[in-house]
């Protein structure tokens, strides 16, 4: 027999200890991708003024090249938070949901780290 409360119990865990965290996760890269997203959207824009040889000289510039690293790491692990979510909410056969848990995280690792070696290799092209 507990004499804690139900609340005294659960507070600050999830059915396995760790929502806190991920909830967390989830907002902060939320938060820092607004203004990498303006810096995105306004990095696109340059397409459409610069030519292919300026672009690539104004993204080997190292504030450039980090903001793209940046965006791209927080992108793709924001997308790979929310994911997650929606699978474990709405996949409930076990076996299903742990194939699709491992399947989101496999293509996600290989996009990202193909994204980041593309961002690398024009960064370093010159």
């Amino acid at each position: 027999m507990s004499f804690r409360t139900p609340l005294g119990r659960a507070r600050g865990l999830s059915a396995a200890g760790t929502g806190t965290g991920h909830w967390w996760a989830q907002r902060v890269t939320a938060v820092a991708l607004i203004p990498l997203t303006l810096w995105f959207v306004w990095f696109l824009s340059r397409f459409l003024v610069f030519s292919h040889g300026e672009m690539v000289q104004w993204l080997a510039h190292p504030a450039h090249a980090v903001l793209l690293l940046a965006y791209l790491g927080a992108a793709f692990y924001h997308a790979l938070l929310g994911l997650q979510v929606v699978i474990e909410d709405y996949v409930h056969a076990p076996w299903l949901r742990t194939g699709s848990l491992l399947a989101l995280k496999l293509v996600l690792i290989v996009l990202g780290l193909t994204a980041v070696f593309a961002a690398l290799r024009i960064a370093f092209s010159i």
